[in-house]
């Protein structure tokens, strides 16, 4: 009889991946995952070997690249590695820059092309349809979440925060179809089990049945029993889970734990929050890409919440500078606010339904400054584009397929080949997305003084704060 491998805490000793691959050096590392760059011996392919030190965003991760596999702008899953008691690792396609790295070098290149910023819209479109056509909402969408090939091809990666919203099989996936086709999107939905799974093995079995599975209950009980841990952990600890932007080549953005009264922007879902239920945390994603129903606590939203991430994303590319650059979740909605007007039930039908809606308040602005100051020396249909998307109400933002079918992307000058396109040589550690860069400033706590006086009223349910 076959003796079983030995568990190991590391990834240099275990012998069903060294067997495989040859570990070159780490690129990444966070609280919750590391990253390799590795070779498969095989046949000397580079690949991004991820180590997940979180259950359930491994599962997550392994589950919706799986539902995604052949899209062409999703990040590859070759294989994964995943016994009990051991972290999982993915074995991911290596791809050395993303779209963070772009904007940077084109501030020192005198900005992008439109032709160009067309191009990167096109794709990251793709990647997003294909997700929602899927019923998976990505949840943390930014720039450095999209990879970047050396042959400018974009892929959507960083899925340890994603949620499927509906069972795969239920959507009927041939409704209105993208340029880009799924070709695996009608496959049966199966919840990835614990064990080894290889390309082979994505039609259903995940090998190595000894090993046991997971069925999908017994992945939402344990869920479920992380998310009261994580509770009484939060309450016990006042702690709050961040997102310190580690991103790393070729693979996802990691997290670090920080101590942040406000629970800053880099909130992530490392343990429980969602449940089988239906209902949803809120303290996902970055916060200069969270959409307003996230940041006023919503916990039933839907892919809507993407498409908000898209219009920031998007007003990147055309500006090189952030949209709404918030230094806490307060400023956050402030700068929104200041762009957008007051959220009322004028503009957005049923938002006082917000959990936090009647928690925090601000002082009516008068004369909002509109999405259009935000996009200076830009066309009236590159405004609209944004506008289509940076809007409060969740039912009034277009869908990917529909932004996929605009004017503005349509017309001439066309988007360019993927071949023409500029790809930085590499990806900077201290660009504006990384460490050291803009995102410094999200790390600390927001100063109250720049808000002037504040108006705190005690409420029914706690406190409200109102902020001039």
């Amino acid at each position: 009889m076959e003796q079983p491998l030995p568990k190991s805490w590391s990834i240099h000793t275990r012998p069903e991946i060294i067997a495989k691959y040859q570990i070159l050096e780490r690129v990444g590392s966070g609280a919750y995952s590391d990253v390799y760059k590795g070779r498969r011996l095989s046949d000397n392919l580079i690949v991004a070997l991820k180590e997940v030190h979180d259950y359930q965003s491994a599962f997550r991760e392994i589950e919706a690249l799986q539902i995604l596999q052949n899209s062409p702008n999703i990040v590859v899953l070759h294989e994964y590695f995943w016994r009990e008691d051991e972290d999982a690792v993915l074995v991911l396609e290596f791809l050395r820059t993303d779209l963070a790295a772009v904007i940077t070098a084109a501030k020192k290149d005198g900005g992008i092309g439109v032709g160009e910023i067309k191009r990167w819209m096109v794709q990251i479109l793709c990647g997003v349809d294909a997700c929602h056509r899927n019923m998976i909402v990505h949840r943390d969408l930014k720039p450095d979440n999209l990879l970047v090939g050396d042959d400018g091809v974009l892929k959507l990666a960083d899925f340890g925060q994603a949620r499927i919203l509906l069972e795969h099989g239920l959507v009927d996936v041939n409704i209105n179809p993208p340029p880009y086709e799924p070709d695996a999107a009608d496959q049966e939905f199966n919840a990835p089990q614990v064990g080894y799974g290889t390309e082979n093995a994505f039609q259903g079995g995940h090998g190595n049945e000894e090993q046991g599975g997971m069925s999908k209950e017994d992945y939402f009980r344990e869920s479920d029993e992380l998310e009261v841990k994580q509770s009484s952990d939060e309450t016990d600890k006042e702690t709050n889970i961040h997102d310190e932007n580690t991103s790393c080549f070729a693979t996802c953005t990691t997290s670090d734990i920080e101590d942040d009264p406000f629970k800053g922007s880099y909130s992530y879902e490392a343990e429980g929050g969602d449940n089988r239920h239906g209902a949803l945390t809120s303290w996902v994603g970055t916060r200069w890409f969270k959409a307003p129903e996230l940041l006023y606590g919503s916990s039933t939203y839907g892919l809507e919440i993407d498409l908000w991430s898209l219009g920031c994303i998007f007003t990147e590319l055309l500006t090189l500078q952030p949209l709404f650059p918030g230094i806490s979740d307060i400023d956050q909605l402030s700068r929104i606010i200041n762009v957008l007007g007051n959220l009322t039930e004028q503009v957005w039908p049923g938002c006082a339904e917000l959990s936090d809606y009647k928690t925090i308040s601000f002082n009516k602005v008068e004369k909002p400054i509109g999405l259009e100051s935000c996009l200076p020396n830009r066309s009236a249909d590159e405004i609209s584009l944004v506008q289509k998307l940076v809007c409060y109400d969740p039912a009034s933002r277009a869908t990917a397929m529909e932004m996929l079918h605009d004017k503005y992307l349509n017309e001439e000058p066309l988007p360019v080949p993927t071949s023409e396109l500029r790809v930085p040589l590499s990806k900077s550690f201290h660009d504006e997305h990384s460490p050291g860069g803009w995102y410094d400033d999200m790390e600390s706590d927001s100063d109250f003084d720049e808000f002037g006086p504040l108006n705190v009223t005690k409420t029914n349910n706690g406190f409200s704060i109102e902020f001039p």
